[in-house]
């Protein structure tokens, strides 16, 4: 499950993994964030909350997490990913490669900063 909210106001998509992703949670994102990019044509920054990464409930959520990921990643300027995890600098280097986001990963605790960070693109 990802809990989720959108900034409108900083054009920041803020997730919060809370357990093993399903497909259903790709589905939902994309309600809430596709009628945004469509109306401003894309997000300042992305921000992932997670003390942990916790996994995917099935190879069919990782694939439909990859699609997500593919479709959407062109209409997002920064990508924070705050965790004290190893996953944190792992996805940062491998995302790197996949996405055309700028990426910054801070740890655990540091979310008003990733959100300056991220949000400092759109600043008006």
């Amino acid at each position: 499950m990802i809990e989720h909210e959108l900034d409108k106001e900083h054009s920041l998509l803020i997730l919060h993994p809370t357990s093993p992703l399903d497909q259903n949670d790709f589905a939902q994102l994309a309600q809430v964030v596709d009628p945004f990019i469509e109306a401003t044509g894309g997000l300042a920054g992305l921000i992932i909350e997670a003390p942990k990464f916790p996994g995917w409930d099935s190879f069919a959520a990782m694939v439909t997490h990859l699609r997500f990921v593919r479709d959407h990643q062109k209409h997002v300027e920064r990508i924070a990913v705050v965790t004290d995890s190893h996953l944190g600098d792992v996805a940062k280097h491998l995302a790197s490669h996949f996405v055309s986001a700028e990426i910054k990963h801070f740890p655990a605790g540091q979310d008003e900063a990733a959100r300056r960070w991220a949000g400092s693109q759109h600043a008006d």
